[in-house]
């Protein structure tokens, strides 16, 4: 569960999802989130200083989409979302549970304090995780 629900001044994030639920049980379940709203079109997810809003992609889009097991990396973005957590390890299990993936603990590095894993959610939007050190 989150440690608090702030209700301003939060970072964001909006993801577009073919899956609004099982993208939502993800983010609940990595970052700690709570569903704040919850209607066909989206989720609002708060807690722990962030907001992820997931977004329903339109399903004329959405029949295009193919989702993989493990899922394929949306590496062409210009955008990577970065995640500071409690703790790496606790985190993997919530990866792995949820049909994300994190790279392997020996390929963790450290920067400004934090060491620091990419991953990927359960449709492949690339992710970055940190745990102060």
């Amino acid at each position: 569960m989150a440690n608090s629900v702030p209700q301003a001044g939060q970072a964001g994030l909006v993801v577009f999802a073919k899956s609004v639920k099982k993208l939502s049980a993800f983010y609940i379940r990595t970052l700690g989130l709570e569903v704040l709203e919850s209607a066909r079109s989206h989720q609002l997810l708060r807690g722990n200083g962030y907001e992820v809003v997931v977004h329903a992609i339109p399903a004329k889009y959405a029949r295009e989409i193919q989702i993989t097991k493990p899922p394929v990396l949306r590496e062409d973005s210009a955008m990577k979302p970065s995640f500071v957590v409690p703790d790496l390890a606790a985190l993997r299990l919530a990866v792995v549970a949820t049909g994300g993936w994190l790279k392997p603990e020996e390929m963790a590095w450290t920067i400004r304090g934090h060491k620091v894993l990419d991953g990927c959610d359960p449709e492949g939007n690339v992710l970055q995780f940190k745990q102060k050190l």
